[in-house]
């Protein structure tokens, strides 16, 4: 019985393990997508962005455009490694999702909304990331069984 009640709990865990990695993955695209569209939106037309005076992080809105557009390009491929796992994904993934945030951070004068969302999205690709376990890392962490 206690085989089997192990078993049950390793099936649910790498379940929820699967899960969690495939929500990083498609947070990340999504989050990649919208920060393409919105380089993409500084790079043509900087008019689409608002401009705060004496800003302390004040730089050219298109230098802004192009981080972003990088930025999202980086997350989406990265994105397409966690899709198969990778570890270097979750790695880079994590990264990804931190300069992001720094830069949405940094940003926040210039589009507060839009600035919230994406720290929010990446935060909670973080999250996802840093408590997913796949089977092989799961395995090191669970304790020894008891003779008994």
């Amino acid at each position: 019985m206690t085989g089997s009640h192990t078993t049950h709990v390793h099936a649910t865990k790498q379940q929820w393990a699967v899960g969690l990695m495939a929500f990083a993955a498609v947070m990340l695209m999504i989050t990649g997508v919208l920060a393409i569209l919105r380089g993409i939106s500084a790079i043509a037309q900087d008019e689409v962005w608002v401009t705060t005076e004496n800003y302390l992080f004040q730089f050219d809105l298109t230098g802004w455009g192009w981080l972003h557009l990088s930025l999202g390009v980086v997350a989406v491929i990265v994105s397409l490694g966690l899709f198969q796992s990778a570890m270097w994904a979750r790695v880079l993934g994590v990264t990804i999702a931190g300069l992001v945030i720094i830069a949405n951070f940094l940003s926040l004068p210039s589009y507060p909304v839009w600035s919230v969302v994406m720290i929010a999205l990446s935060g909670f690709v973080i999250w996802a990331l840093c408590v997913a376990r796949t089977e092989e890392s799961s395995e090191s962490y669970e304790p020894a069984p008891r003779s008994g």
